[in-house]
């Protein structure tokens, strides 16, 4: 899962992309407003941290400006503790929840994961497809019980595959979602990854629709 964290303090946004990132996400950043809106225009996020007093631009601009061109990827507002009226202005804008600073990591790491299941129509931290089982709060994946090994990288597409179960997904969005903006992207490289997955789980339930994607469904479906 991909996402977005717009904040100006450098040191804040340095500890949440590494946090995200040691929770299995792909991390994007961006220091004031302007940067942050042009990313959500042209980036496929999953979900966004979005600050609301930024430069250049503030938060709320950012987001209404989203909204308004109809990107309706999760918003995460972050807002000064004594400031009720952010929130509030926030909320108005469409941010999806809010935390206040100063936080604990983990605060955000729990909304993050409560916005994407949400998102994507789970109720629980445990995503579930027949014998496949996703912890997300553990990025921790199992199959019949059992525990299986998988990359930082091979969890990233196990995870987006059951976070939109049933759902044709094409090499193109898969790239788009599992490597951040400077990476070299390549979709052939999501092809060996899958191969290297499918050996791992013993049952068949990454599908390959020819010429359209993968699509990850209880074995009974397909």
């Amino acid at each position: 899962m991909r996402l977005l964290v717009v904040e100006d303090d450098k040191e804040l946004n340095r500890q949440l992309k590494e946090s995200l990132g040691d929770a299995g996400y792909v991390v994007d950043t961006a220091f004031d407003g302007e940067e942050g809106h042009f990313l959500g225009e042209t980036e496929p996020y999953d979900a966004v941290i979005l600050d609301i007093g930024l430069p250049q631009m503030d938060g709320v601009s950012v987001l209404e400006a989203w909204r308004r061109d109809g990107h309706k990827m999760p918003v995460l507002i972050l807002t000064a503790r004594d400031r009720w009226s952010d929130k509030v202005a926030g909320f108005d804008a469409g941010a999806d929840d809010y935390v206040a600073k100063p936080f604990h990591m983990e605060e955000v790491l729990a909304r993050v994961r409560a916005l994407l299941r949400r998102s994507a129509g789970h109720a629980t931290s445990e995503l579930e497809c027949g014998p496949l089982v996703i912890d997300t709060r553990a990025a921790r994946v199992t199959e019949n019980g059992i525990h299986i090994k998988l990359t930082s990288l091979e969890y990233r597409l196990v995870a987006y595959l059951m976070h939109h179960q049933g759902r044709v997904v094409s090499r193109t969005e898969l790239v788009e979602h599992l490597y951040d903006q400077d990476f070299d992207r390549d979709s052939n490289t999501v092809e060996v990854f899958v191969g290297r997955i499918r050996k791992k789980l013993k049952t068949g339930m990454i599908q390959t629709v020819r010429g359209l994607g993968y699509c990850l469904a209880k074995p009974e479906d397909g």
